[in-house]
Order: structure tokens, then sequence, then C-alpha cells
């Protein structure tokens, strides 16, 4: 490795070839960010050097990594751009567009200088390549070329590429540059000698160099820990390619017809929780998720993502990629279904329309690993799985519990479901959410949700996107479609934004009056419940919205006339002597029994969620304490829950110790100890009973004072 503090001139200043590989993202500088300040602080050294010639003010761009290329018996010496693509585009673009400048003013002389450094001379070029120093390989390519051998004066308008962020930023510095040369009291030709200098010697760049057997990929990721604003599909993309160069492959092939994530679907901004990245980053940290059955931070998907590379499949790098950008076009094609308000969309694509608007990120991981491909799942198994998932989600949603504690059932929730076969697959996931016992994550029953939602004020404790989301959910029942033994009527609502509008107007008083403070106290209490909302396709108008009920002009007359939705045509056909609390708390018990419809519990599941009041705690229990309790039986067996040692058992033995490779240990967690060659963790994690759960879920079993029997009753269990 050679580090060394250097300008353009140096870096520039010979026949080369500085390479953009393929895996490197494009170009995403800006005017705001980038070549404002970037040119301010070029106009200010070049103003400098006009006022004092004797010496010349420097400006520091920062670090860039390059790494030689393996060397060609021809031609000149390449280096591939590791890291500072984005900088060193962005000076080869402000050097051109300067050269363009001063060509405009036949200022020869000063031209030469800059093409210089852009361009290879002739007798360094190759009948059929460009004569850049600078060549990008991926989707920038023909924007960079076009722009950079665009004879001046240039007409961007005209440019086929005119669009591209490379464009844009040529045609935002020779604008400035042109404008700069021709405003000041000194000559054109001097101005431009203060530039030109000034670009070619005062700025100031730290090029570490590496030579061909160096390890680029750990350059790389030391500077993304350090602050470069590289996403996880960044980082990942870089290491996938990095890898297909190893193992011998095609890169430019693979890139150009297995790397999907070069679209604007995947580059968009999405949001999980606090934390904004790429759709990209979010799929590939889904994915891992998908594929390991363990939750995993989207800021540790990169590190996680290698790890598995390296240590959990046995895929080459091409076959992954190609099962990856598979399992993206699913991916893409549900997001894009689900997107479409008219679409008649398929149970999976329902899921996902319904999970973005409640902002859940947590079930694509289920998803994933539903619509692996391989994994050959039915649809009719499919969409039981997903309903259920569904439903733990919308019920905990209904009675606004946590949802911190989610993420990672939903991947113990894949652990469990990975590798058993279709017909014991949906009776698995069953057990495992039913078994949900803690308040954190527990499977909500009918009777709660009957008690919360008579009385909750559901105007003021849903957002609109999630109102009306739940309300058409509840019209498609009036439809039929999730009614047990109701035909369906027509075909789904649609998915458009219908207006929230209360039947008993908030404004009540002016045209609604009661008699006494408890009835007033009784009608406030019942406007914003779920039985007083309805949906429209429109807005009715402040007068009628606020007027009374009944008559040619009221409220119910308008209701008809809105007359799109079976939910209004039952709120009409039993108003006629007008609508009051009563009839609230009627419909309000309607709209709860379709929501329990929709998203149902198995039959007896009733939610419970057991008291910990148990003198052990985590940290006093211990694996006696399992057999004690009946919940472990001596001579079961233990298979390990790592990929890593997968034929890793051991026997149970009486007092919690274990039988391991003929060897008695006193505890599983010192037989785990063996196994991990003397590592530490988590032992109860670590193992898992034979076709049952996890120690840990019968230490939580255990805590919650169940005993004899309910392991096998509860705990989800894996196919034969």
């Amino acid at each position: 490795m050679k580090t060394d503090v250097t300008t353009p001139q140096g870096i520039f200043g010979m026949p080369q070839h500085l390479t953009v590989p393929l895996y490197q993202r494009p170009y995403v500088w800006n005017e705001d960010e980038q070549w404002g300040p970037l040119w301010a602080d070029i106009r200010r050294i070049a103003e400098h050097r006009l006022g004092s010639t004797g010496t010349l003010a420097t400006h520091f761009l920062g670090a860039v990594v390059t790494q030689q290329a393996d060397a060609h018996p021809v031609g000149v010496q390449e280096f591939l751009i590791v890291d500072g693509q984005q900088r060193l585009t962005t000076l080869q673009l402000v050097l051109d567009a300067t050269a363009a400048a001063f060509a405009a003013r036949d200022l020869v002389a000063q031209e030469g200088q800059l093409q210089f450094l852009t361009h290879n001379s002739a007798m360094f070029v190759g009948a059929d390549e460009p004569g850049l120093k600078l060549r990008h390989t991926n989707r920038d390519r023909v924007a960079f070329h076009e722009v950079m051998q665009a004879e001046p004066p240039i007409d961007y308008a005209v440019l086929s590429q005119r669009d591209s962020l490379i464009v844009k930023a040529h045609e935002f510095f020779h604008g400035r540059v042109a404008k700069w040369l021709d405003e000041g009291p000194e000559s054109v030709p001097v101005r431009a000698d203060a530039l030109s200098v000034a670009l070619q010697n005062a700025l100031e760049l730290v090029v570490i160099q590496l030579n061909a057997s160096e390890d680029s990929q750990e350059i790389f990721e030391t500077l993304n820990a350090r602050g470069t604003p590289l996403t996880a599909a960044d980082l990942i993309k870089n290491f996938v390619f990095q890898r297909l160069k190893l193992e011998g492959e095609d890169e430019e092939r693979a890139y150009r017809d297995l790397w999907p994530f070069e679209a604007k679907f995947w580059e968009a901004e999405v949001s999980v929780g606090r934390y904004t990245t790429t759709r990209s980053a979010v799929f590939l940290s889904q994915w891992l998720v998908s594929r390991v059955g363990k939750e995993i931070s989207p800021r540790s998907t990169f590190t996680r993502f290698k790890f598995f590379v390296e240590h959990e499949t046995t895929l080459s790098m091409v076959e992954l990629l190609r099962l990856i950008s598979e399992h993206a076009k699913t991916y893409q094609h549900l997001t894009e279904r689900a997107a479409d308000a008219h679409a008649d969309l398929s149970r999976l694509e329902l899921h996902m329309y319904r999970m973005g608007v409640a902002q859940v990120e947590i079930t694509k991981p289920v998803v994933l690993w539903l619509t692996e491909p391989g994994t050959g799942y039915s649809k009719q198994v499919v969409d039981r799985v997903i309903g259920m998932v569904e439903s733990w989600i919308i019920r905990r949603r209904l009675l606004r519990l946590q949802s911190s504690d989610l993420g990672r059932i939903a991947a113990d929730m894949i652990s469990v479901g990975r590798g058993v076969a279709e017909p014991e697959l949906a009776e698995a996931i069953e057990r495992f959410l039913t078994s949900q016992q803690y308040a954190s994550t527990y499977w909500p029953g009918d009777a709660e949700l009957i008690s919360v939602l008579a009385t909750e004020h559901f105007y003021r404790r849903f957002s609109q996107p999630m109102q009306r989301l739940l309300l058409q959910a509840a019209e498609d029942w009036y439809r039929g479609y999730t009614s047990p033994g109701a035909s369906k009527t027509g075909i789904r609502v649609s998915r458009d934004k219908q207006q929230v509008e209360h039947l008993l107007p908030r404004g009540w008083r002016t045209n609604w009056p009661v008699d006494g403070a408890a009835d007033e106290a009784d009608r406030d209490d019942h406007v914003h419940r779920l039985g007083n909302l309805t949906l429209l396709t429109g807005s009715l108008n402040a007068s009628v919205s606020n007027g009374a009920w009944l008559g040619d002009e009221g409220k119910r007359a308008a209701l008809r006339r809105h007359d799109v939705f079976l939910m209004n045509r039952a709120v009409v056909d039993r108003s006629d002597e007008g609508w009051d609390e009563s009839l609230i708390d009627e419909r309000t018990a309607e709209l709860t029994k379709a929501f329990l419809d929709t998203w149902p519990v198995p039959d007896g599941h009733q939610g419970k969620v057991i008291d910990r009041s148990s003198r052990l705690s985590k940290a006093t229990a211990s694996y006696a304490h399992l057999i004690e309790a009946g919940l472990l039986d001596v001579g079961a067996v233990l298979v390990c829950t790592d990929d890593r040692w997968p034929d890793a058992r051991c026997e149970v033995l009486a007092g919690g110790q274990v039988l391991y490779e003929g060897k008695r240990y006193s505890s599983p967690a010192a037989a785990a100890r063996v196994v991990r060659e003397g590592k530490s963790g988590n032992a109860w994690y670590f193992w898992r009973v034979e076709n049952g759960p996890w120690l840990n879920t019968l230490r939580e079993q255990l805590l919650n004072g169940e005993g004899a029997g309910s392991a096998a009753d509860s705990a989800p269990r894996m196919a034969e």
C-alpha cells in the first residue's frame, strides 16, 4: 500500500485508465450538497491567485482508494477506483467543463492543459476505446462518455443523456466557469490562467494506492465504518462482485443479467422505524432474515450477509446472486401490485398492501420465506400462513399493543417453519403463534377485542390511513369476502383514499340536541366510536354533514345517494327512525365481528397472557427446573439450532446433565461450549428439543408457571 497527498495534476497527469468498477453505486452528487460548495471553493482559490500570484491557497477534497489492476501486455496501466469515484468523477467533469469554456473563448493553451488531465493522447488509445482517463463501466458509462467527448460549444439540450446527473453536473460547472471568466475586471486570459492553475495544483487529495494482491474489500469496509455514507446494499454489492471475481465469474455479465437493484424502484428511500435507507438495503436485510430465521438490525445487514456467505451457505456467489435476483423480482411484483388501488389482489398482494398502510415491515421476511424459489408451498398453505400472521399483527394493532418484540418473533417463526413439510406447516405456525403468551408478543382473542372496541374512541386512536384500511376490510366483509358462509357480492372495495365520515357529526350540538348533562356526555363518548364511522367516495358538504338525519335533504338521504358501499346501505336500512347511541353500539358490534371474521384466530384460542409472578427468574432458572416441572424429559434429545453445527445433538440426563458424544456434561451449556470449541454463548438458544421447542421457550413456560403437559400442547414442532 502506498499513500500520497497529491493534486489533480498528480493523480491524472500520466497516461492511464482509472476505472469505476461496474459494482460501484451510480453517480449521486448534486448541486446543493456537492457541486455548489465545490465550485465556491474553486472560485475562492482562483480569486486568491488573482490577488496574490506569489502564493497559492489550497483546498482538501478528501481521500480516494485505487488498486492496480492486473497488468496487460500492451496499453496503459489500469487502476480500479475502490473508493472515491464520486469526487474523482466530479473532478473530471469540472476539468472538462472548464476546458470547454476555454475552447469557446479560443484559449487554446489553457484548454490543452486541462484536456491533458482528462484524455489520454492518441498514441495510448486503442482503435475501439474512448480516450478518457477515467472510465465508467456501470449505467453511468453512456452519459459520461457522451458529455466528456462532446465537441465545444456543447448544446446540452440535444444530448441523449441530458437528464442524467453526470450531464447536469458538467452543465452546472460549465455555466459557472463561463460566467466567472467574463465577470471580472481582469482580462479573460488572466482569469483563465488563475483558474487553470487552481484546478491543476490547488485541490489536494489523499490517494491510497493498493497493489493488485491487497484486499480492497477490507479497505472499502474500513472507510465505510469511518463515516462514508454507503448503504448496506452498496457494501453488499461491492462484496458480491469481489467474490464473483475471485470465483472466476464474468462480472459484467453477472451485473447485466443478475444484479437487480439498478432501478428507481430499488433506489427509493424507505423508512424502517426511525431509520431511512434505500429499498434495496431493506430488501437485502429482510431476505437475509428469511434465510437464517434470526432478527437482524438494518445497520448490521452487511456484516451478517458476509457471515452468511462465508459460513452458512454452500451456494457459490453466482448461484446466490441468481437466487436473490429471482426473489427480488417476486418482491417487486408484489409491492407494485399492492400499490395498484384497483387491481384484483391475491391474498399475498393484499397482505403487502395492508402492511404497507400499517407501516409494518416485519412480515416481509415471512413473505420472502414462503415465496422462496424452490420451496414449493401451495397457494392454499401460503395464504393460510399469511392470514394467521396478518391476524396476529392486526389484532395487536387494534388493541394498540407494543410492537418492539414482534420482529424477533417473526424471525423465530421462520426458524420454526423452515424445513417443515407442507402438510404440517400451517399447523406448526398456528401452534407457534398461539403459544405466545407474553404481553409483548401474544395473539389476542375475540373476547378482548370485543370488549375494547365496544367503547374505544376509534377515530382518535388510529391514523386516517389505518381507519380507512380497517373500514375497507369491513366493506369487503359486507360483500362476502370474509364472512363465513356468505356469498360474494361484486368485487373487493377499491383501495382508493375514501373519506372517513362521522354518521353522528362531531358538531352534533347544532342539530342533534339531547337533554341533560349525562346524555350529552354519553353522546360525546359515542361520536368517535367505530360504529359511528363510515366510508364515502367523497366528502359530504358541511351543511349536510352537520345537518339533521332524516328528511329529503338530511344526512340519511345523502348517504343513500353515496350508495356504493354496502356498509352504508346497512346504515340506511336500519335508521329510518333516526341515528342514535344504541344504533352506534349495534354497528360497533357488527363491525367488530367483521374484523374478527377478517382476521380470525383458531377455534378455542383465547389469547391469554400469563401473569409473571414466579419465584424464578431468567437468572435463577436452571435446566434441572425444567425437568422438575415436567417440561423437559430425561432421555429427550437436544439438537443444535446453529446452522454451523447441524449434526450436534445430546441426550438429557437426570439433574439437567447431558450426554454428548459419549461424554457426560454438567449442563447443556457445558456441552455447547465443547461444540463451539471453547467459545461462550447462550445455551438456552443454542439447543432445542428434537421436533420441539427451544430450551428458551421451555424456560419462558417455566417462568409463566406452566407444568407437565403444557410443552406438548403449545410448543411449535418440526417435521419428522
